[in-house]
């Protein structure tokens, strides 16, 4: 998730006080990497679409995020293109996905978004000098401790909604229906959401921020699913989207973001979205008999191991 340029930082400064408020509508877009106003307003739009509260608490933890990123002082150029704010969308997506909608979950999105832009500064400090940079792990890291420690609450815990995953048949067999359910339920499901409407808005989105993100998004998303079916997951798993949506940051992140535009790098992203579909699986395996979630960790740890892997790799290599 790249800087902005000096230029550009001061241009979108200028506009105060709607700085805060571009900044913020560039954090839905930047969790896909695009920091695309366009995008992320297709995002906010497709977050509301999936549900009031969704879009609520996607919209409080990514305004409490790029503001609490402003009193601390962060690079102006991070949070101008949305860089502070995207972790803190996603765990306010999650917290209301796991503990429902009461007073104490309110609380903990504003908390949660406050630490994910203190834990990215933390995570950068120790992966710069890698080239690496935190991308979702922020969010994975605090909505996951948040989540596991609920239940030990009673002010905060109130029953666990059902999971999307939480009963399969065990069917592996695959439809033209599930296919396309599954192909934009990938896209939805990186926000948590199970939505192949939700997932369509998105895909729109992404075409606005340009064609390689969009033509790697859908790839991603085929590649999870081609995957998901050879290694014999169960279709209603597919279907939902709960195989592929790591796949598709996969595909996003390798593709357009971290590494030149060639022809190595194509078939490089697509070998990692295959990569991160059988993840989810052994990490979903690990995460289950404590409660955990395995959220989009499949897809951090699948780009962190590749992108370290260029430097020694000479038919590959990194954007400038």
């Amino acid at each position: 998730m790249p800087l902005a340029e000096p230029d550009l930082v001061r241009r979108l400064e200028s506009r105060q006080p709607s700085a805060y408020l571009l900044a913020s509508l560039r954090g839905f877009g930047q969790v896909d990497f695009q920091a695309s106003l366009f995008t992320g307003a297709a995002i906010l739009a497709a977050l509301w679409a999936a549900g009031w509260e969704t879009g609520l608490f996607a919209t409080l933890g990514t305004l409490v995020a790029t503001g609490a990123a402003y009193v601390l002082a962060v690079d102006r150029g991070s949070i101008a293109l949305g860089v502070q704010g995207f972790a803190g969308c996603l765990t306010g997506i999650a917290l209301v996905s796991s503990l429902g909608n009461h007073p104490a979950t309110y609380v903990l999105t504003v908390v949660g978004a406050v630490l994910c832009v203190i834990l990215m500064a933390t995570l950068a400090t120790f992966l710069t000098p890698y080239r690496l940079t935190p991308m979702t792990a922020p969010f994975c890291l605090v909505s996951g401790v948040m989540v596991v420690g609920a239940p030990s609450f009673d002010r905060v815990w109130h029953g666990a909604p059902a999971a999307v995953s939480s009963t399969t048949s065990g069917d592996t067999g695959i439809t033209w229906n599930d296919l396309w359910h599954a192909f934009f339920n990938n896209v939805s499901q990186v926000f948590l959401v199970e939505s192949w409407y939700v997932g369509l808005i998105m895909l729109v989105g992404l075409a606005l921020a340009g064609l390689r993100v969009v033509l790697y998004a859908a790839a991603g998303s085929i590649v999870g699913i081609i995957t998901a079916w050879l290694l014999g997951a169960p279709t209603d798993l597919i279907a939902n989207g709960i195989y592929g949506y790591n796949a598709v940051l996969v595909a996003i992140g390798l593709g357009v973001v971290f590494m030149a535009n060639t022809v190595w790098t194509a078939v490089y992203a697509m070998f990692g979205a295959a990569v991160s579909t059988g993840l989810t699986a052994a990490l979903t395996s690990f995460f289950k008999p404590f409660g955990g979630h395995t959220f989009t960790w499949p897809f951090i740890l699948t780009t962190w191991t590749l992108l370290a892997a260029v430097p020694l790799l000479p038919r590959l290599r990194r954007s400038d």
